[in-house]
């Protein structure tokens, strides 16, 4: 993938070969510096399990029995796994660190995507903190990614302090709703489909479709992995609570199916009529499935609250309510990326305005140290180019950011204007700048990887 006309198309053979591909060797041996050994981890090996367990550990999860370990190695061949060890640990063959990555797609405001490194899975034992083991396998991670001319890297966090480091920006952030059911009343569409029920299979089967075609339409969003839908309809062996999931589906006039709900209900004891709705994941790819699934939720009987995770923060919900303060909104961080390449990066996505840039970005891991002209024309295509200080040209307007900024504002979901402000970003034009990096709707990931 270094070459330009195929540096955003990621195929088969591109994933495998990141998946096969060695550890980084500088990361390897600043490990192996404090007695440590940093390797990757097959899938189909012995040493899965151990891996799995250590992974379980790190984010505060029960051990792992058999069925668990057989049924995330059948859902885990898509990815590179990697574990540091301990040769002195009582417990040698499992890891004291790990972590995962696999390429994806993520979409980008214009309706493209661009190939991206996804990481996971990265915990550390408490009793190698402090160490320098984080730092060495995500510097690694991301060097293993830029030589294999992946332009982008992304991930969803559980500490949020940690990766503003190495590059990453907080680019999506996400919505959580509280709806009281009474007082929210519907004033949406009506749309001419219909709700059914369908059993989770179904929606098992429907869902990645639809999610492939929809995912296209926001920002943000990204192909899904095969693993996770299993898990989200709670289709797996070892899917907790499975039997309190309940799917449903929207037809539309013609009969195609363009939404699906999958929720809980969870049964108030003290009031039988008010019960509380966990929304798990709903999926439209027309604003008629999008309203319908929402008034068909909205409206459940014996339901007092209905509650849903990882919205956009500009849900057309907001105005197919009739009383907006029934909602209780919370905003947090979710979707991370990072730019490994400039030039991809900002050549795959459209703009709000016309306008020519002076990018002067410094990045203290030195993948996209420099400055780039970036030329957007009246219809948002922009092109790049690198230059050197003595040839900067003098009719653009000079922004000087980091890459973390940058990153920051490539999904549209925060303006330069704002960063600016916040003395995160220097330029004569802030507004102007703003302009060009603007997008007409805030970028979303509905879902954690």
């Amino acid at each position: 993938m270094s070459e330009r006309a195929t540096a955003l198309v990621a195929s088969e053979d591109d994933r495998a070969a990141f998946r096969a591909g060695p550890v980084d060797e500088q990361s390897q041996e600043r490990l192996a510096a404090g007695g440590l050994a940093y390797r990757r981890v097959p899938v189909d090996s012995d040493a899965f399990a151990p891996w799995l367990q250590s992974v379980a550990r790190g984010f505060q999860d029960s051990e792992r029995s058999d069925e668990h370990v057989a049924s995330s190695r059948e859902r885990s061949a898509y990815r590179r796994l990697t574990g540091v060890y301990d040769p002195a640990s009582p417990v040698s063959e499992a890891p004291v660190a790990t972590i995962a990555s696999w390429i994806g797609e993520l979409t980008v405001p214009g309706g493209a995507v661009i190939p991206s490194c996804a990481i996971t899975a990265v915990t550390v034992a408490p009793t190698h903190r402090r160490r320098g083991i984080a730092r060495a396998m995500l510097e690694g991670e991301l060097r293993s990614a830029h030589a294999a001319g992946i332009p982008m890297a992304m991930l969803t966090v559980s500490e949020s302090t940690l990766y503003g480091r190495y590059g990453f920006a907080p680019a999506a952030a996400s919505a959580t709703w509280r709806i009281e059911t009474r007082r929210a009343g519907w004033i949406g569409p009506l749309p001419e489909g219909r709700v059914d029920f369908i059993p989770r299979q179904r929606f098992r089967e429907l869902a990645p479709d639809l999610h492939d075609r929809a995912r296209r339409l926001v920002a943000g969003e990204i192909d899904v992995p095969p693993g996770h839908w299993d898990q989200m309809s709670g289709t797996t062996p070892v899917a907790e609570k499975a039997g309190e999931k309940r799917a449903v589906q929207y037809t539309d006039a013609v009969g195609e199916v363009r939404g699906v709900a999958i929720y809980a209900v969870h049964e108030n004891h003290d009031d039988f009529t008010k019960a509380k709705v966990s929304v798990h994941y709903l999926l439209a790819e027309t604003a008629d499935a999008y309203a319908a699934l929402w008034r068909f939720l909205l409206e459940l009987d014996l339901v007092g609250e209905v509650s849903a995770h990882e919205l956009s923060v500009e849900e057309p919900l907001w105005w197919m309510i009739a009383d907006q303060r029934a909602a209780t909104i919370t905003l947090r961080d979710h979707q991370y990326v990072r730019i490994l390449d400039v030039v991809a990066a900002l050549e795959t996505r459209r703009f709000g305005a016309a306008g020519r840039l002076l990018l002067d970005v410094s990045d203290t891991l030195g993948f996209t140290h420099g400055a780039f002209v970036l030329d957007v024309d009246a219809d948002g295509v922009g092109r790049v180019t690198p230059v050197q200080p003595d040839a900067e040209p003098d009719d653009a307007l000079v922004v000087r950011l980091g890459i973390t900024e940058l990153s920051a504002v490539y999904l549209g979901g925060v303006s330069l204007a704002t960063l600016h402000r916040a003395g995160r970003v220097t330029t004569d034009d802030p507004v102007a700048a703003a302009r060009v990096f603007s997008w007409h709707t805030p970028p979303r990931l509905s879902f954690w990887y």
